[in-house]
């Protein structure tokens, strides 16, 4: 592919923004970068580590001994695949509270950056179309209602194995709702030139679909 371009997806949690992300790279032949994924790495280190938001000094450390990658759609940490092991409630709220940290947006945003300038790239997150690629050549925002993004990472999780139930889930989803929007460091918002997708009465494929068709390859 000759010409270099970046999509940007962003949305609130579970609204399915990796599912339909990973399924467009492949659609389009470009790489897909986990941005969330990334956080829940950080996140998921720093619960092994023991270390503590309120640690400045020790997460600076943090960012300079980890290296995150990723390969053929798994995501790497320090030569690890850590894929099942950061899609737990308790690393969702671990990514979303290391993610306030602006010693830590500041570093990952400059590796996000870095990635999209050498190719094209399809990443999603919170602030991919506002901070990390306010200059995207195509910005969507997806999106679902509490209710039915609750039951989607319900059964996601259910489907794991995992001992949860919807009625926590759902109120997990409004909390990090709440920290994600609320954050004094580039909250959740909707870039003002993206463009929103309601997903709540849309299949997987009928998203995918819709957004390609925007795309001009």
């Amino acid at each position: 592919m000759d010409r270099i371009f970046r999509i940007a997806i962003d949305g609130p949690s579970g609204a399915g923004k990796s599912t339909i992300a990973k399924a467009i790279a492949a659609k389009l032949n470009i790489d897909y970068i986990d941005t969330g994924a990334m956080y829940r790495a950080l996140g998921y280190k720093m619960l092994q580590l023991g270390i503590s938001e309120d640690q400045e000094d020790a997460v600076a450390r943090l960012l300079e001994e980890t290296e995150i990658d990723f390969s053929k759609g798994d995501i790497i940490l320090d030569g690890q695949i850590i894929n099942n092991m950061i899609r737990t409630p308790e690393i969702s709220m671990k990514a979303s509270a290391c993610s306030a940290l602006g010693i830590v947006r500041k570093h990952l945003v400059k590796v996000q950056q870095e990635m999209g300038a050498r190719k094209s790239v399809i990443m999603d997150g919170r602030d991919i179309g506002t901070d990390v690629f306010p200059d995207a050549e195509y910005k969507f925002f997806i999106t679902a209602t509490p209710e039915e993004r609750a039951n989607r990472r319900y059964k996601e999780l259910i489907a794991k194995g995992e001992n949860v139930t919807y009625e926590d889930t759902l109120k997990s989803i409004i909390e990090r709702d709440y920290n994600d929007s609320h954050r004094a460091v580039s909250p959740l918002r909707k870039a003002d030139d993206a463009e929103e997708v309601d997903t709540t009465e849309m299949t997987v494929d009928q998203v995918i679909d819709y957004i390609c068709s925007k795309i001009d390859v």
